[in-house]
């Protein structure tokens, strides 16, 4: 059964353990942490519980607990709940704060959660013995001339602590590189925090950025440690920021400015030292016209800027790229496929790739899959073959030969799943408010979505 350490001198919070952990625990008590160090150099523990007032310097012990034993997680109990207590044990490395007296049904949740979190940094901790060549800018297929000067340029931007933006189609490899500026800069170690603020409905995104309050709104019934918090001392990663409410902007646009912000429901002002890179695929100077973004936002974020190319426009790296992924993507598989027929490479370069890399991806998967032979064949390559315009695809007619391109892969891959929006933008892999804005920008409708209405 895996070991528990429970510091605690209430005898009451003993019983309550032992009632609760130990018919699937084996639990070892201790009243002072004095001599915390030598037990753990002796006994290998799971979890420890730690009950704050057992000891003049609870911090202290927390501190000493995380840097000798990193991804053992610590519970923290107390009876006693302010704010800058709770702030301060979870960004000392606590894995939950828990207000005595506590339900069995609280703890047991908290035991399961930790323990969970444990497995994860295991396998966090495995992984990143390959980080450093994961994000190696060396190791970026990079064949082209426009994305050669890319990677020169980001490996600058990596050495500076200034804001990044990053603009491009959906799928050109934004989130990633923001990634491999993070680990080759001096914040290497320190957090690397992504959010898709497409993602997430806008009554939320708030308080995911910032936090919120224990009571600061219907459901929130504990305290929240937001995004810029966690990323302190790191790196934060807004994609898709030119999805935002304009109210969230000016928020944002203050912490930038001041590294400072309240959380929601909150008045006490929070300092944090976090760099920022943001995406889009949005033309962010067209909504500053429309009135849709900040002007002072936008300068403030266009400090360093960089536009990565979509892939048709960097045709030399689609083969070794669609080489790699067929590797990565048959290790997943535990199948031995050794390449592409030569028909199926010329139809991959010559393809105009609308989704980009997440699409040569998905469709080098699908094709991994249902491939049987040792080399992949056309007939598992599911590119879709240009076709004469419907009339519900007839409006838009002045689009360029790539928004063409992207519109007919947005009515298929819509099609194929029903016309259900949710469904097609999985397949494409866009977030379902990205293929909303694109099926308004194509002026796309199909009868089933009114009768919905």
């Amino acid at each position: 059964m895996p070991n528990v350490f429970i510091l605690d001198k209430d005898a009451k919070a003993r019983r309550s353990l032992t009632d609760s952990l130990s018919d699937t625990f084996d639990l070892e008590f201790y009243f002072n942490g004095s001599k915390v160090k030598n037990i753990f150099n002796d006994r290998h523990y799971d979890l420890i519980i730690l009950d704050l007032p057992s000891q003049p310097e609870p911090f202290k012990l927390l501190r000493q607990i995380k840097s000798d034993l990193p991804y053992t997680p610590v519970i923290v109990t107390s009876r006693s709940e302010p704010t800058e207590i709770v702030v301060k044990t979870i960004k000392e490395g606590a894995s939950d704060f828990i207000t005595k007296p506590y339900s069995p049904e609280r703890m047991n949740l908290a035991v399961e959660q930790a323990l969970e979190e444990r497995s994860l940094k295991n396998e966090i901790d495995y992984l990143r013995r390959n980080q450093d060549v994961i994000y190696d800018f060396n190791k970026v297929i990079a064949e082209s001339d426009a994305m050669k000067s890319i990677i020169g340029t980001l490996k600058k931007f990596a050495q500076t602590d200034a804001t990044i933006m990053m603009t491009g189609e959906t799928g050109t490899g934004k989130s990633f590189l923001s990634g491999s500026i993070h680990f080759n800069s001096k914040r290497a170690r320190r957090p690397f925090v992504k959010i898709n603020c497409a993602n997430i409905p806008e009554t939320l995104l708030e308080s995911e950025l910032f936090g919120h309050e224990k009571g600061s709104f219907t459901g929130a019934d504990r305290l929240r440690i937001g995004r810029f918090e966690q990323a302190d001392g790191g790196t934060l990663f807004l994609d898709e920021i030119g999805e935002i409410s304009m109210s969230l902007q000016s928020k944002l646009l203050r912490i930038l400015e001041d590294k400072a912000f309240e959380r929601v429901g909150g008045n006490r002002t929070i300092n944090v030292d976090v760099r920022v890179i943001v995406a889009t695929n949005r033309n962010l100077e067209k909504l500053i016209e429309e009135g849709n973004f900040r002007e002072d936002l936008f300068y403030r974020i266009n400090i360093l800027s960089v536009g990565l190319p979509p892939l048709r426009e960097r045709k030399a790296c689609i083969k070794p790229m669609a080489n790699m992924m067929l590797q990565k993507i048959c290790r997943s598989l535990k199948k031995k496929i050794e390449g592409f027929s030569d028909p199926v490479i010329e139809r991959i370069i010559a393809y105009d790739w609308p989704g980009n890399i997440r699409q040569l991806s998905n469709i080098i998967e699908r094709a991994a899959i249902l491939q049987e032979g040792p080399i992949i064949r056309m007939e598992n390559i599911a590119i879709p073959m240009a076709k004469s315009p419907t009339p519900l695809e007839q409006s838009g007619a002045n689009l360029s030969p790539a928004q063409a391109t992207e519109k007919e892969l947005i009515i298929s891959a819509l099609d194929e799943n029903l016309w259900i929006q949710k469904d097609a933008a999985e397949k494409l892999g866009l977030s379902p408010r990205t293929l909303n804005y694109k099926i308004k920008k194509y002026n796309i409708t199909h009868s089933r979505w009114r009768k919905n209405k």
